[in-house]
C-alpha cells in the first residue's frame, strides 16, 4: 500500500486549501483513509475519515464545519478541503489507511481519532498558515 500526500504550501489567514491523497495497493475495497496532522511539541491530530464507498464520514472537533473529506472512486484519491483557516492550522497533514471499520464514531469509543488504527501512512505535506 502507497499513500501519497500533495497539495500543502503557505497560505494566507482566511483562505482555503484542498489537500489529496493518492493511494494505491489496495487487495480490496474494505478499507478507509483517514487523515491526521501534527503540529511542532504537539500529538498526532484526527481530522476525519472516509470509507473507500464514500458512506462512512466522520469529522475530527477541530475541523467540524470547515472541512470536507471526499472521494474519488475511480482514481483511489481523497481530498481534504480546508477553509477558514488559521495559524492554528499549520502543521503537517497525513493521510492514513485503515480498515473500513475503523472509521467510526460512536458513543462507547471513535476509533478513527486513533492512530494505531492506522497500519500505513503517507509521508504527509507540509501547510504553513500566515496572519
Amino acid at each position: 500500500v502507497q499513500l501519497v500526500e500533495s497539495g500543502g504550501g503557505s497560505v494566507q489567514s482566511g483562505s482555503s486549501l484542498r489537500l489529496s491523497c493518492a493511494a494505491s495497493g489496495f487487495t480490496d475495497d474494505d478499507y478507509a483513509i483517514g487523515w491526521f496532522r501534527q503540529a511542532p511539541g504537539k500529538e498526532r491530530e484526527a481530522l476525519g475519515c472516509i470509507s473507500r464507498s464514500g458512506d462512512r464520514i466522520y469529522y475530527g472537533d477541530s475541523v467540524r464545519g470547515r472541512s470536507t473529506i471526499s472521494n474519488d472512486s475511480a482514481s483511489k484519491r481523497v481530498d481534504l478541503q480546508l477553509q477558514r483557516l488559521t495559524p492554528e492550522d499549520t502543521a503537517v497533514y497525513y493521510c492514513a489507511s485503515s480498515a473500513v471499520w475503523h472509521c467510526y464514531c460512536g458513543p462507547q469509543h471513535c476509533p478513527f481519532t486513533m492512530p494505531a488504527a492506522y497500519s500505513n501512512w503517507g509521508q504527509g505535506t507540509q501547510v504553513t498558515v500566515s496572519s
